[in-house]
């Protein structure tokens, strides 16, 4: 577990070294081009579920959730194996 941590620590360190030796005004616009592409993502994400909730067809069914027990309630239990006897023993 400490391997794995080193290494990501040693990448982050790199990437900020990276960062860092860059011109500001590169930095600026990678700021910049960052932001505006995670404005277009929610802008996009925002239509989408504009989009899917105007929609009137779009309908929602709730019912009564059923577990692993309520089917075995419905259904009984039937057993595989054909021939099968059981036994009584006296005792």
């Amino acid at each position: 577990m400490k391997k794995i941590r080193n290494k990501i620590e040693h990448h982050i360190l790199r990437a900020d070294r990276k960062w860092k030796a860059l011109p500001e005004k590169r930095q600026r616009f990678f700021i910049k081009l960052f932001f505006a592409g995670y404005a277009l993502v929610t802008l996009l994400v925002l239509i989408s579920i504009y989009m899917s909730t105007g929609n009137k067809t779009n309908t929602m069914s709730i019912s009564h959730i059923t577990t692993i027990s309520d089917h075995t309630a419905m259904k009984p239990a039937q057993d595989n194996k054909v021939g099968s006897t059981i036994k009584k023993t006296d005792g």
